[in-house]
């Protein structure tokens, strides 16, 4: 894979008249070099059980091979064909609202053991019949896999054997989860109730906490399947997607990605975003970040984004390039969209693909002509390029699913994400180079700063790692309400932060809600006027020690006298704890005062620094916005897609929607 891959969703068998030959010449005229196939049709290669129709795939994987084209093919097991759930109605997926009925795709008990027997017989006809086909560079296993909110019969009753397992006596289960509490406690494993129906977080957590480990089995045992078919140098990927807000928003609560990307070659993501006047580029940053380091920093696959999409996602002229080129700029080796052609009936009717429902070219399939030719041309230059950030976000799906349990006030949406993204926008914003992590391990000692949002469940282990990563020199800005409770979700008994009190040398025992309250300061932190305070508000008094400060206090009549954000010395290193949500310019300037960086370029100017191949360091520049932007380098650099030198302090002009790559060689 010594290249870069610019490629679409291919379904030659939802075409309403023949089009093969002519969509693979434009998609050589676009430089497209690969299609993704075969995840989304089981029910045309078994249309009957035990009778198979390859002509679709084989009349595919031919005519790509003959042109060039590299072929991913999909494991069909997302989307179960309607013969199988009439005949056998316990694989349809059971959740709170009862059993689901047969129409929509993703309504399969991915633990149903008649649904696998099935799968795996799919599977292996479909990779036994294709394995030895030329055009292929690689597999997707199934596609945005999740557990679809299973709570049927057998999902439960392995939940429940998994406990039996870790607690052989049923006492230390009550224990660990509090269960006396009205009367929930089980002494009998008979007697254990639905766990969808639990009031008792801890509970709750272990069930959500079990659901994803069997997302993370059902995609292992499929890549074990498929590693038995594909040859060595053919990958194993598949699209992970997010929390959904109408595009891509936050981490995914119902898989655990970095668990579930164990058992991929390499790792593929699915992103989609706001457009038009609403595209800043955040989303494609997040979702390569979260990526990238699914595979510590490896490229990856972007295997879905938009082309045209939804009509508020038709890109104004130059966004379709200004997004391709951002998904390289944070580690994607290949961008490809959902999908080639608009789809003429069903579900996904307006839904746009790269070509519109009359397949002619037109004005964004003009602009992926132009794409596609720079990936070419430029393909050795970006391809394989390394992100070096020393910042990096912790995130948690333990932490998140417990937070979620217990939401401030009136919050209605997944509020641990809403806390993950002001804090990861602010470093975007700000350009700040992120990693996402979901450890503190000795690997951690590489980053400058880690930045920890709303850790509100955590073992003992994971605290300690964060202090010893701060003794040993390390800056951490800790965000409210982390170390709160354990990896049960059982509150510390101890003053909190609880143990990370030793690093931070700040405590509390009350929280309120804010109401307009704001930050005065009390250090050389600088405060904009009317600094807020959002969501949550511990009042926090730091320890009688010299090596803690506070830095700013809350601007209140009755809570003036308590810190809201603290310093703390500890070894080597230092930690801020922030005792409330702030906005996203006071989190960027807490990580630069940590990290030492000052101020540079901001949003809606974006840039990444980024090493190619050859060593050589790059810097992508992109404008988020309608209106030109100038501004100087700090140095002498190649722009590599325009092929014109600038010199140090010269001043250029990036267009409204543009993009810019310079190359930087030493002695410039």
């Amino acid at each position: 894979m010594s290249q870069l891959y610019y490629g679409v969703a291919y379904y030659d068998e939802y075409m309403p008249e023949e089009r093969l030959e002519k969509d693979i010449a434009m998609m050589l005229d676009a430089g497209i070099n690969v299609v993704r196939i075969a995840e989304s049709t089981w029910s045309t290669l078994e249309p009957q059980e035990g009778e198979y129709n390859f002509w679709h795939i084989d009349r595919v994987l031919d005519a790509m091979h003959q042109a060039g084209i590299h072929v991913i093919i999909g494991t069909p097991t997302y989307a179960i064909p309607a013969w199988l759930a009439q005949k056998y109605p316990e694989v349809m997926v059971t959740t709170a609202s009862g059993q689901q009925k047969y129409g929509r795709r993703q309504i399969m008990d991915i633990v149903s053991p008649v649904f696998l027997r099935y799968a795996e017989n799919i599977i292996r006809v479909l990779l036994g019949h294709v394995q030895h086909h030329p055009a292929i560079i690689g597999y997707q296993l199934d596609n945005e896999t999740k557990h679809y909110d299973n709570v049927g019969p057998e999902m439960r009753q392995q939940f429940i054997l998994s406990l039996q397992q870790r607690y052989p006596d049923i006492r230390q289960m009550n224990a660990d989860f509090g269960l006396d509490y009205w009367s929930n406690r089980i002494d009998n494993w008979q007697d254990f109730p639905p766990p969808e129906s639990t009031i008792n977080a801890s509970l709750g957590s272990a069930f959500a906490a079990f659901q994803r480990q069997k997302v993370t089995d059902y995609l292992a045992w499929q890549s074990r399947i498929v590693a038995e078919y594909k040859q060595p140098e053919q990958f194993i990927t598949h699209n992970f997607d997010f929390e959904w807000r109408g595009y891509s928003y936050g981490i995914q609560p119902r898989v655990d990605h970095f668990a579930a990307a164990e058992a991929l070659t390499i790792a593929g993501v699915d992103i989609y975003h706001p457009s038009q006047q609403q595209l800043t580029g955040r989303e494609i940053a997040f979702g390569g970040d979260v990526t990238r380091g699914l595979k510590q920093g490896a490229n990856y696959l972007v295997l879905e984004t938009q082309a045209q999409g939804f009509a508020q996602w038709t890109p104004f002229p130059g966004q379709l390039r200004l997004q391709a080129f951002s998904h390289i700029a944070f580690g994607a080796k290949m961008v490809s969209y959902w999908h080639w052609h608009s789809i003429h009936n069903s579900f996904e009717t307006y839904w746009k693909g790269l070509l519109s429902h009359d397949f002619s070219a037109n004005p964004t399939y003009l602009e992926a002509k132009t794409i596609g030719a720079d990936f070419a041309r430029l393909s050795a230059t970006l391809d394989a390029l390394r992100c070096e950030n020393d910042v990096a976000i912790l995130i948690s799906n333990s932490a998140m699913e417990a937070f979620n349990w217990f939401k401030p006030g009136e919050a209605q949406t997944n509020v641990y994400n809403d806390i993950f993204r002001r804090f990861y926008d602010a470093l975007y914003d700000a350009n700040i180079g992120v990693d996402i992590i979901n450890d503190i391990d000795a690997d951690s000692a590489r980053y400058r700063v880690v930045v920890v949002p709303a850790l509100y469940a955590a073992d003992d282990a994971l605290l300690m790692r964060i202090n010893r990563y701060i003794e040993s020199g390390g800056q951490a800005l800790i965000g409210f309400k982390s170390g709160f409770s354990d990896q049960h979700v059982k509150v510390r008994a101890e003053r909190q932060p609880g143990i990370l009190n030793q690093s931070c040398r700040v405590s509390y025992s009350q929280f309120v809600l804010p109401q307009e309250v704001t930050l005065s300061s009390c250090s050389d932190l600088h405060l904009e006027q009317g600094e807020p305070v959002e969501l949550w508000m511990e009042l926090l008094t730091p320890d009688d020690d010299p090596r803690v400060q506070v830095l700013a206090r809350y601007q209140h009549p009755a809570w003036g006298n308590y810190a809201a954000i603290t310093e703390a010395d500890y070894g080597a290193g230092k930690a801020i704890y922030l005792g409330f949500l702030a906005g996203k310019s006071l989190i960027a300037r807490l990580v630069q005062r940590l990290s030492g960086q000052t101020a540079g370029y901001r949003f809606p100017l974006v840039t990444r620094k980024t090493i190619n191949k050859a060593g050589n360091p790059l810097m992508f520049c992109f404008n988020y916005s309608a209106t030109a932007i100038r501004f100087s380098l700090p140095q002498a650099a190649e722009d590599v897609l325009h092929g014109v030198r600038v010199n140090a302090g010269d001043e250029v002009c990036l267009d409204p929607w543009g993009v810019h790559i310079y190359q930087f060689t030493p002695g410039d």
